[in-house]
């Protein structure tokens, strides 16, 4: 089970991390003194847990929750704070609890045993507030923000460098993943790898166009642009579309 602890004070950060690893069975997969660098972290890794605290640089605590509890994938949150007047709003945003300072090793140690338990009980039952994905939702990545949509919305992906384009009917993202890591990320079903540089949408293909080579241009509905299918990707795209 993977954690990361958004803390920026040095000496309180250390604690905690050697309480987490002295009652838990977590890893601590990184560790962040600026909310948006934890934002950041999120966009491309998933973990259980974030020990969280309020007062942080870039994007407070509070609304660095606020952004994680729209992922189409939800970690649990533990508050860890001096702050006792976030509690109410730190519930209503279902954070699974609010710890204050200073630390008493006996409550983090019984924070950590129900929040073992809680995601073994999650990950045996499949029960609501499971760290497991949304069917049909993308997280996607846009002025600072994470942004929760349909993966029906996407029209198609493409390679850019070391980034991939996302795009839907009204707006393009960028994401910091390989078009091959993206791709993983879609209902497979739906979305084809229809060239090493473009996935396409199969459900949003409005012509295939005949092209050089017994290849094909897809002509997609809605937007003014047409993707390409390579020519080793021929035989696969004639037999999803029964050609």
């Amino acid at each position: 089970m993977r954690a990361i602890i958004v803390e920026d004070e040095v000496l309180a950060r250390q604690e905690l991390a050697y309480l987490i690893k002295a009652h838990s069975g977590f890893e601590i997969a990184a560790e962040f003194e600026d909310g948006l660098d934890a934002l950041k972290y999120l966009q491309t890794e998933q973990v259980e847990v974030i020990f969280l605290d309020i007062n942080v640089p870039s994007i407070d605590g509070v609304l660095l929750a606020h952004n994680i509890s729209r992922f189409a994938v939800k970690p649990y949150i533990v508050f860890i704070t001096a702050y006792k007047e976030h509690a109410a709003e730190a519930f209503e945003i279902e954070a699974f609890d609010y710890i204050l300072k200073p630390y008493s090793e006996a409550r983090i140690q019984a924070m950590l045993k129900k929040l073992e338990g809680a995601i073994a009980a999650g990950s045996r039952q499949g029960k609501e507030g499971a760290v497991k994905p949304s069917s049909g939702k993308v997280n996607l990545w846009k002025n600072e923000k994470i942004i929760v949509v349909d993966a029906d919305e996407i029209y198609y992906a493409s390679a850019q460098e070391k980034t991939t384009s996302v795009i839907t009917k009204g707006e393009e993202y960028s994401m910091s993943l390989s078009i091959s890591e993206f791709h993983t990320r879609l209902p497979q079903e739906q979305f084809f790898r229809c060239h090493r540089s473009y996935i396409v949408n199969l459900s949003k293909i409005k012509e295939i166009i005949p092209w050089f080579n017994n290849t094909y241009l897809l002509r997609l509905r809605d937007l003014e642009f047409e993707v390409p299918v390579s020519r080793s990707k021929v035989k696969e795209f004639r037999q999803l579309m029964r050609l």
